[in-house]
């Protein structure tokens, strides 16, 4: 089998970690982004038509702190969802396209929960108002370890991984990350065809058997 490097921050690598493991795979944990939560201060979604998330800390977080319940939830993919609990619209794909093509013409008043710098196309469109959750922060690890494999699960993770300038090939956990590696010039073998463990451990399979 082959030796995967999974570079999701610290607490959030343990059921990937696992799962390749269990198919026999030398999976190590370099975390290459530190999530940094922004303030604590309660947040009222009561008043809002549609809550809109497009990560699944971003939905962890947002319930830390809400207060209220919202009318309607509309989330970027399953594993967001059911951070929080549940959506009642579910991106396909898991692209902020994706999910502005889900919500009705209309939605009333929107509050958009997400990260800093987070890509506006979504509460542009739909001009919601915006509360920033957390910041990803990159990582560079003091060692790195060769291995056949590595494993993108954010854009910010594909461009810190960019920055060491390898040439380990990657695995992707969706559209959104496999254009930040392109764009940041890396070569993604596979892409989760479901932005969860089940996927990538499942485009872990096809990325070998094609290298």
């Amino acid at each position: 089998m082959a030796r995967v490097v999974v570079t999701r921050p610290a607490g959030r690598e343990g059921a990937l970690l696992d799962a390749l493991r269990s198919e026999g795979h030398d999976a190590i944990h370099v975390p290459l982004v530190a999530i940094e939560h922004i303030g604590d201060a309660p947040i009222d979604v009561g008043d809002y038509d549609w809550l809109v998330l497009t990560s699944a800390t971003g939905a962890l977080e947002l319930r830390r702190r809400m207060r209220g319940v919202p009318k309607r939830v509309a989330a970027i993919g399953p594993a967001t969802a059911s951070a929080f609990g549940g959506a009642d619209v579910v991106a396909s794909p898991s692209t902020q396209e994706g999910l502005l093509a889900a919500m009705p013409a209309a939605p009333g008043r929107v509050l958009f929960a997400g990260a800093d710098g987070a890509r506006r196309l979504l509460p542009d469109a739909l001009d919601a108002d915006v509360v920033v959750l957390y910041r990803t922060v990159p990582l560079v690890p003091p060692a790195w370890t060769p291995c056949d494999l590595v494993i993108l699960a954010s854009g910010s993770a594909a461009r810190s991984y960019a920055a060491l300038s390898l040439a380990t090939p990657t695995v992707s956990i969706g559209p959104e990350t496999t254009r930040a590696a392109g764009e940041a010039g890396l070569t993604v073998l596979a892409q989760a065809a479901t932005p969860d463990v089940a996927g990538l451990v499942e485009a872990v399979r096809r990325a070998l058997a094609t290298s």
